[in-house]
């Protein structure tokens, strides 16, 4: 069961304004990784629903970040389809992520309450991704969809859409200024936060260095 409401989870993508996107078959990487991601500031986190078992990884995470970063929202992505969902939230999965828009994945979703965030490319399923209940969306993939130009013209017609880019987001202040300057409410951040050669050396605190640094820039540009 979420320890989080939906709205809850809302308010904190919005007032974090990042949340890292991880996936490592090494329940032991995994919690350094979240570890260092809360002691940077971060308190909303997506694990990416990627590899075999990845289940089970995220069972024992989230049970130890219960305990061990108890003001961590974990939630879980790359969730396609409503039975995975419903998989993901039995183990305690605060908010769900989806590269697409699944209508039995907002059902099951919105029968338990449980945030959920799909992936859109254009107005037409943003504006199906509200009728269905949500209240985040997901640009995916950001940079390829249009990048903040297309975040800047969907709020014209659309001001109420909180949106949230993931794809092509980096922790440098001219990405984030640009993201942030056309409105964005939160960005997902993966690989350009997790460095191929930082997590090779198990460099953690370079991770949770990076986390202060790229809050900080964010509540500078975050309208």
């Amino acid at each position: 069961m979420a320890r989080f409401t939906r709205i809850e989870v809302a308010l904190k993508m919005k007032e974090t304004g990042m949340i890292p996107v991880f996936y490592n078959s090494d329940i032991k990487v995994c919690k350094n990784v979240v570890k260092a991601c809360y002691e940077g500031g971060v308190r909303v986190f997506e694990f990416t629903n990627r590899g075999d078992f990845a289940s089970l990884v995220f069972a024992e995470l989230n049970k130890w970040a219960i305990e061990e970063c108890p003001e961590m929202i974990m939630g879980v992505g790359s969730v396609i389809d409503q039975g995975t969902a419903a998989m993901y939230i039995a183990l305690g999965a605060n908010f769900i992520v989806s590269p697409l828009i699944d209508e039995g994945t907002a059902k099951v979703c919105n029968k338990r309450k449980v945030s959920w965030s799909p992936g859109c490319g254009s107005v037409t399923e943003i504006g199906r991704a509200h009728e269905l209940g949500a209240e985040v969306v997901k640009i995916f993939p950001g940079s390829q969809v249009g990048g903040p130009g297309f975040v800047k013209a969907v709020l014209g017609p659309m001001p109420w859409t909180s949106i949230m880019p993931t794809g092509g987001v980096s922790p440098t202040e001219d990405n984030l200024k640009a993201w942030f300057e056309a409105g964005a409410t939160c960005v997902g951040m993966g690989s350009q936060l997790f460095p191929k050669e930082i997590m090779a050396n198990e460099n953690y605190s370079y991770i949770q260095e990076k986390c202060i640094e790229t809050l900080l820039i964010i509540k500078k540009y975050k309208k």
